[in-house]
């Protein structure tokens, strides 16, 4: 798991998840051709979390992207296949359907989660290209019932971790050292 996915993994779990990262999606080979990737190894989820309690199942893709431009909205409305290639979830719905499907079968079949589970697709993502790709990515998200966690609700959430108690969790630590004091200066841009 890489460090950004690990902070997403510690945000969720503190939002009542249970939560594994790194899941591997056994597609069958009828299912791999229903997807046209015919000698495709197994599906690779970054971070899976559900909640029991509401019987919801979380598919989060992370992207943190710090240090690049950052996500923008032409890697989802079809306007750059390139980008639109490491969103293959996103953009496919065909994929989609089939690696949600076998997901749900995998878990259900290892006692992990409760038939009929609402599933729901996420991003995480470090780092939004401009203000425009942002509004824009919210509307496009919102308007398939999909989830977005930009660097405005990291920020949020790390915060309200930073106010709370002592916790021996990495997530934990850097949120208190960075958040709580600290002067200003020491992390504005030159």
């Amino acid at each position: 798991m890489d460090a950004f996915e690990r902070v997403v993994v510690s945000l969720l779990e503190r939002e009542g998840f249970w939560v594994r990262s790194s899941i591997k999606v056994e597609l069958t080979k009828a299912e791999k051709v229903q997807i046209g990737r015919h000698s495709s190894p197994r599906w690779e989820l970054d971070v899976v979390a559900y909640k029991p309690k509401t019987n919801e199942l979380w598919v989060v893709e992370c992207k943190s992207y710090l240090d690049s431009r950052g996500v923008q909205i032409c890697a989802f409305n079809g306007k750059n296949e390139g980008f639109a290639k490491r969103f293959k979830l996103f953009c496919e719905p065909r994929t989609r359907e089939v690696v949600f499907h076998r997901l749900e079968q995998q878990l259900l079949e290892c006692g992990a989660i409760r038939k009929n589970p609402k599933i729901k697709l996420c991003l995480a993502a470090g780092r939004i290209a401009t203000a425009k790709d942002r509004d824009a990515l919210r509307t496009h998200f919102s308007e398939r019932g999909w989830i977005l966690w930009d660097e405005e609700w990291i920020a949020e959430r790390l915060a309200t971790v930073a106010k709370g108690g002592y916790e021996n969790d990495v997530t934990a630590v850097v949120a208190k050292l960075l958040l709580r004091g600290t002067p200003k200066k020491l992390f504005t841009q030159a």
